[in-house]
């Protein structure tokens, strides 16, 4: 039984009630979220090391890591590594998108080392076995290869079922064209056979093994923009509106869903493309992939992204798909996985701020007190990023100006830290008022 089958029936699991006491919400309203599919816990009942992570408005902001190696870099080994440094600084999913060779070792490989929810998208698999020959590809390798991720454990799984032939042509106007890889890889299969998607023709299948292993779908975005030019254009909408009725087909079926969103989108469309999913897919679980706001800064996409992915889950995403510095130059290495998923835990922390969820500025009010207290080791303590702070502070410490500044830092210095005089006028105040 899946999780939304048994919220359907009242019943409390043990992976509700872990979620409930995780994110301090009442039990019988996160069934309640669940049954009506506004929130998803996504979680295989063969990944038996899993936690339970509640997706859905009424939690934080919860972040997603992608790794995998490609055709020309990355090894199993590699992406292990990768797996522990994202787990380190708070992913709360994983996705593998290893494509290539030993796609299926790898991908047992993070199974068994992540205690958090594991995503792949099958038709990479599907089409490195074919050596990328992706017009024979034979739609029933396809729901095969769903089936043994399913069976290994996979707990969600991104498919591209709402990107239809009739789409393609919009796209095809677009300056970027299509750049989901899974998007691309079906589209060329439609044009190549003169057929329609098989993911979206043979739905009722993807579903029965989805529902008997409790695999979240994640209805993924082919016709994502790829650029700033592409965005809210007819091709994404088109297929939004047939993600809102894979939504409710899932919802029927007992399947938990979620919905894959932008891409490239301008900050001034960002509320509108939020709104917009939330009407469309019935409130649906939104996982967000940035939006990144601006083209122009390669190196620093982790920065133009975190910048639409706080608006993003402002306005209506429950999912944030990290980027990383190396986005649109390459495959991330180990640091740029680690500053990816910082720079996500601070958008993601930014909304849960905005939205004044409970409780969700209680750390920032707790480290504006370490800094009136001049006390470091707190402060370090609460930093989304601890190390990172630490080694900066000391950094400045080894100077031998500074060597002895426990009571302010390099920025002021002691005679005019701006800290110290409020201490001072702080005392003046109750003397004289």
């Amino acid at each position: 039984m899946t999780q939304l089958q048994s919220a359907r029936m009242g019943i409390a699991t043990a992976e509700m009630k872990a979620v409930a006491l995780e994110e301090n919400v009442a039990l019988a309203d996160v069934v309640a979220a669940l049954a009506n599919g506004t929130a998803v816990i996504p979680r295989n009942i063969r990944h038996q090391n899993c936690r339970a992570v509640g997706v859905g408005r009424m939690f934080k902001t919860k972040i997603n890591a992608n790794l995998g190696r490609s055709i020309t870099h990355s090894g199993r080994g590699d992406e292990l590594d990768k797996l522990e440094i994202a787990l380190k600084a708070g992913a709360d999913f994983v996705m593998d998108l290893s494509v290539g060779e030993d796609v299926k070792a790898i991908r047992r490989g993070m199974l068994a080392a992540s205690p958090k929810p594991l995503g792949t998208v099958p038709v990479y698999e599907t089409i490195s076995r074919l050596k990328g020959d992706i017009p024979h590809m034979d739609p029933s390798l396809l729901l095969d290869v769903i089936r043994e991720q399913a069976e290994e454990g996979v707990d969600f799984m991104t498919l591209h079922a709402g990107l239809l032939k009739k789409h393609i042509p919009a796209a095809m106007k677009r300056k970027m064209g299509i750049v989901s890889r899974g998007g691309a890889i079906m589209a060329e299969w439609m044009m190549e056979n003169n057929a329609e998607n098989p993911l979206y023709t043979r739905w009722d299948e993807v579903m029965d093994i989805l529902v008997a292993y409790d695999v979240t779908v994640s209805l993924g975005d082919g016709m994502r923009p790829g650029c700033l030019a592409d965005a809210s254009d007819a091709a994404q909408f088109g297929e939004l509106d047939v993600l809102g009725e894979l939504v409710e087909r899932c919802r029927e079926r007992g399947v938990q869903v979620m919905v894959e969103g932008p891409g490239h989108v301008p900050f001034n469309q960002i509320r509108e493309n939020m709104e917009r999913e939330q009407r469309v897919c019935g409130g649906a679980p939104f996982y967000v992939l940035g939006p990144v706001v601006t083209d122009i800064a390669p190196g620093y996409d982790h920065i133009t992204s975190a910048i639409g992915a706080t608006a993003a889950a402002t306005y209506g995403a429950s999912l944030l798909c990290y980027v990383t510095p190396a986005e649109h130059l390459g495959l991330p290495d180990a640091d740029e996985v680690h500053r990816g998923c910082v720079a996500y835990k601070i958008a993601a922390h930014a909304a849960d701020v905005a939205r004044a969820l409970p409780g969700a500025r209680d750390r920032d009010d707790a480290i504006s007190d370490a800094r009136a207290a001049f006390d470091w080791d707190r402060q370090f303590a609460l930093a989304l990023d601890p190390e990172f702070a630490r080694a900066r502070w000391l950094k400045t410490r080894a100077g031998a100006e500074v060597r002895h500044c426990d009571d302010h830092c390099s920025m002021c210095g002691k005679e005019f830290c701006a800290v110290r005089t409020s201490e001072r006028i702080r005392k003046l105040a109750a003397k004289n008022l």
